[in-house]
């Protein structure tokens, strides 16, 4: 469970660290441990679709896990990276279960995978392996068992495919309910969705400054990750009055003290595909991002970024969790001893699987929703469930990411209670 002097690392082992102490807090019994912790369906699929254009044959591993379904369906995104891991996809919809339990959807987590490089494919041949991917998963998807999502990697066009290719298998022209998530809104998906995840991240920093006595509009505000969650926190936090100061992708970071103009740093990303040598900024190194000077910073670039190694060099007041554990337990305690405010993933990032609800329940009902109806309904949402997880950490005197997993633990627990121990 440990990596070197570090401890858990790995999404998995950091996933599994906090169901442990969660499970030790809570005094929970070994049977109903076991069924919190351990995943209900691990599938591993090897597929061999042929890429079109020139006939070459590409070999891919696929993933998917149903951790837990005690409260609905699963849901989770389908990440497509060359080194995606079943335990990735484990400790993934293990995260996915706390989170859709905590912001109150009645979804369980799941998540997928495809090891694969998107970076090498063009459109076409991602096309296919995606279409093979539906095909070769179909049989574990559908609204009441699985329904996923973009996630790194892949996209609202992925998804739309995935709709085409299930509905296209049933000789329909659309699909019997919502059985993917994050499609273009033409094709049964919901206004503000791409922006869901970011909105929620700079909501739950607005919630912690509003709690803490602090003024949003005067922060220094560093992001790690330039994606669509780290793009759109920067864009919408810079509309609060915030000052983003440093940003960085995986090409590198950079910085301006006066405030980098995040606009121009969109259309510079566009048209370049990296951060790196934008002109209104310093380049810096990556480390230097997540070691700036600041009041806010948002990891949400990739797990375990801040380690036992970094943590002491982090000077920001308030962490909020963008990507999925980018801290592990031992950065955990050395910011917490440094009080360091952290907004948990579970909480911060959950702005995404509360709008894929909406769109679920959209399309279930035929039904189309505004913009300015799912951003109220989504602000609304995270406002109270910060507020929920504050007071609980006040009154209990613990962490955020305590109580935040205390939460979301015993609700999941109360369902398996109410439906009953056995088969």
């Amino acid at each position: 469970m440990t990596n070197g002097n570090d401890g858990p690392s790995s999404v998995l082992q950091t996933a599994l660290w906090n169901v442990q102490q969660t499970v030790r807090r809570l005094k929970l019994t070994d049977d109903i441990a076991r069924r919190v912790i351990e995943p209900a369906e691990r599938i591993s699929i090897r597929i061999h679709p042929v890429i079109h254009d020139d006939g070459r044959m590409l070999h891919a591993d696929v993933f998917l896990v149903r951790h837990n379904d005690v409260l609905g369906p699963t849901k989770g995104g389908i990440r497509m990276t060359p080194t995606v891991s079943l335990d990735e996809i484990t400790g993934l919809a293990m995260e996915m279960t706390w989170k859709t339990s905590l912001i109150g959807v009645p979804f369980g987590g799941g998540k997928s995978g495809i090891r694969a490089d998107p970076a090498l494919l063009k459109p076409a041949e991602k096309e296919v392996l995606i279409r093979a991917f539906t095909r070769s998963v179909q049989r574990h998807v559908g609204p009441e068992i699985y329904v996923p999502a973009p996630d790194m990697g892949t996209n609202e066009n992925d998804m739309g495919h995935i709709r085409d290719c299930i509905s296209y298998s049933g000789g329909t022209s659309i699909t019997t309910g919502c059985f993917v998530t994050g499609k273009p809104v033409l094709l049964g998906g919901i206004v503000g969705r791409r922006e869901a995840t970011g909105y929620g991240v700079v909501s739950t920093i607005a919630a912690a400054c509003k709690h803490l006595n602090l003024n949003l509009s005067n922060f220094r505000v560093a992001i790690q990750g330039f994606g669509n969650v780290g793009s759109v926190t920067a864009s919408a936090i810079a509309e609060q009055g915030a000052c983003v100061v440093a940003v960085s992708d995986i090409s590198g970071g950079t910085f301006c003290k006066d405030g980098l103009n995040v606009q121009k740093l969109i259309e510079h990303v566009k048209t370049t595909g990296k951060v790196k040598g934008f002109a209104g900024g310093k380049d810096i190194s990556l480390d230097d991002v997540l070691e700036t000077e600041c009041d806010v910073l948002v990891p949400a670039a990739t797990h375990s970024a801040i380690t036992q190694k970094n943590a002491g060099l982090i000077h920001a007041k308030i962490i909020a969790e963008g990507a999925n554990a980018p801290l592990t337990p031992q950065a955990d305690d050395i910011l917490i001893d440094h009080k360091v405010f952290i907004i948990p993933d579970i909480l911060c990032n959950a702005g995404g699987v509360f709008v894929s609800y909406l769109e679920y329940t959209q399309e279930t009902q035929r039904d189309q929703m505004t913009r300015t109806e799912v951003e109220h309904r989504l602000n609304n949402r995270m406002k109270s469930t910060f507020e929920l997880v504050f007071n609980r950490a006040e009154k209990t005197r613990s962490t955020m990411r305590h109580a935040a997993m205390d939460i979301a633990v015993t609700r999941v627990v109360d369902g398996i209670l109410a439906r009953g121990l056995l088969p």
